[in-house]
């Protein structure tokens, strides 16, 4: 199916792209590539005029942060300083909108959901690390929200290469269209 992407109704959503999580070894790209790409899309997306959102994960004093009872145990991080910043190569810009959510999904408990509706928007293209975390539950989350969805697979990247195949085999075409950095720009140029 072609793609089109008309720049008022769509936003592009960026998940954990920071100093903290881009540390990580991705699969099955490089985190290094999916900043890359990353920010060809939030270049595209300005340049059109179209609404930037960038996401990041954490807690300040890490009193807000989820702390479940489970079978496998999370990976201890040391929060650095800069953990929560955001890679500079994203060139934060005054018309970028920020949230911090403190759990895996940008929608619950931020005020994502408000910002998309008051902008008329419709659509979502969403990239980011992770590609079955942050990316997959945020996903989800639009899906029940009712947002149209456009997933720039290889603008995101998992801690394995299984995890990142199976949300992008399995997942992501149930809730929406999976496409290349190259293909959405494009699209949004039309």
């Amino acid at each position: 199916m072609d793609l089109s992407l008309d720049r008022e109704r769509t936003a592009l959503v960026v998940i954990d792209l920071q100093m903290g999580i881009v540390a990580l070894t991705g699969q099955p790209y490089a985190a290094k590539t999916v900043v890359e790409r990353a920010v060809q899309l939030t270049a595209a997306f300005r340049a059109a005029g179209a609404f930037v959102v960038l996401v990041n994960v954490g807690s300040r004093d890490g009193k807000a942060m989820l702390r479940p009872v489970t079978d496998q145990v999370p990976p201890r991080r040391e929060m650095s300083s800069d953990f929560m910043r955001l890679v500079p190569e994203l060139q934060v810009q005054d018309t970028d909108h920020l949230v911090t959510k403190h759990q895996w999904g940008a929608f619950y408990g931020t005020d994502l959901d408000l910002q998309l509706r008051r902008r008329n928007i419709d659509t979502i293209v969403l990239s980011g690390i992770s590609t079955n975390i942050g990316v997959e539950t945020t996903a989800r989350e639009a899906f029940s929200h009712n947002y149209q969805q456009v997933f720039a697979q290889d603008a995101m990247t998992a801690q394995s290469k299984e995890e990142h195949d199976h949300t992008v085999k399995y997942i992501f075409p149930r809730i929406g269209r999976v496409r290349s950095t190259e293909e959405i720009i494009a699209a949004l140029k039309r």
